[in-house]
């Protein structure tokens, strides 16, 4: 899809699929995949807000990471149905990473890092 005005991509948004609060449908691995994803949709009429996945949000990566596809309520439906026909998504919800349980793992494995340290030290003592 060629690169679209604003003018251009606005003419596209059919009204009916504004409605309602904003929900994720799907996740793209990175700044390319959801950008086509948005597309598709575009197509459809369907309008779409793509932010960087929680958790991923590092400068120096630009254009690599997840990103989150946003829609109004109002659109969910259709757009499960259009990612499915086009295979880019399943039955089951949108990958949600959980940071907060990647950060417990980790301060879980900082704690037995310096426990097993500190026993090391004692030992050698």
């Amino acid at each position: 899809m060629a690169d679209l005005s604003l003018g251009q991509k606005a003419a596209k948004v059919d009204p009916q699929y504004t409605v309602g609060e904003l929900v994720l449908v799907a996740t793209g691995r990175n700044q390319s995949e959801a950008e086509m994803i948005a597309g598709l949709l575009l197509e459809e009429g369907i309008p779409s807000l793509i932010k960087r996945t929680r958790g991923f949000d590092v400068p120096d990566m630009l254009a690599a990471g997840p990103r989150d596809i946003f829609v109004a309520e109002s659109a969910r439906g259709l757009v499960r149905e259009i990612l499915r026909d086009s295979e880019l998504a399943g039955e089951s919800e949108p990958y949600r990473p959980a940071p907060l349980k990647l950060f417990a793992g980790l301060l879980l494995a900082v704690v037995a890092v310096a426990v097993v340290v500190s026993l090391g030290v004692l030992v050698w003592a």
